[in-house]
């Protein structure tokens, strides 16, 4: 049986890709998940995934730093992202980030199937208009290079310092000791190679995406 993890916020988009992947396969299974929390815990139960596809812009996802988690948890689950956001630089992105290809929401079902079979098929899928971009550079490299390297609650920590939030209101929505979290931002430091929250913050907003009702 093939199994899919679909990750996105919006209930009817995952409905529709699920219709989808029925359509190609009658026998699979399909796995939602509506935020970035909840996509850890799918990872972990469904560690046999075929593939994932996964929205830039969920809660919790903070752009391209999602797609790094991915790469580092889960390396053996190709991954086909799915957005909004067509800009053709964050489409070349998604591939030179690891992608397998990037599925514009635009797409027709006869698309969103090609992009899904090349994905499983091992090769990857771009729009015939994503063009070609400069490469990202070594900084953005490393820093997906770090965020891929951070453990799932070192992960979580970062986001919800992203978010604005003090170690203890960390610690109290995490369950566990302010101390436990001092120790998560040292090793977020390190990995990340950082030196302050300020600077943690600032390093993962560089893989922010602006939203797509605002990309032109």
């Amino acid at each position: 049986m093939s199994k899919y993890i679909v990750a996105d916020d919006h209930p009817l988009f995952r409905n529709a890709i699920s219709g989808v992947l029925h359509c190609l396969d009658a026998d699979v299974e399909v796995v939602e998940a509506q935020d970035m929390a909840s996509l850890q815990t799918k990872l972990c139960d469904h560690p046999d995934a075929d593939l994932v596809l996964l929205d830039l812009h969920m809660p919790g996802a903070h752009g391209f730093s999602a797609l790094a988690y991915l790469k580092g948890q889960a390396p053996q689950i190709p991954v086909l992202v799915v957005s909004a956001n067509e800009r053709t630089d964050i489409m070349q992105r998604a591939v030179e980030f690891g992608s397998k290809g990037f599925l514009p929401k635009s797409s027709g079902i006869d698309v969103i199937q090609t992009a899904i079979q090349a994905a499983l098929n091992g090769g990857t899928w771009l729009p015939a208009h994503a063009g070609v971009s400069a490469p990202a550079g070594d900084d953005e490299q490393k820093l997906m290079e770090g965020i891929a390297s951070l453990t799932p609650q070192q992960y979580l920590v970062l986001t919800m310092l992203a978010e604005g939030l003090l170690n203890k209101q960390i610690a109290y929505e995490l369950d566990v000791t302010e101390a436990t979290i001092k120790a998560h931002m040292t090793a977020i430091f390190r990995k990340l190679n950082v030196r302050s929250r300020t600077q943690a913050v600032l390093a993962i907003s560089k893989l922010n995406l602006e939203s797509p009702d605002q990309s032109t």
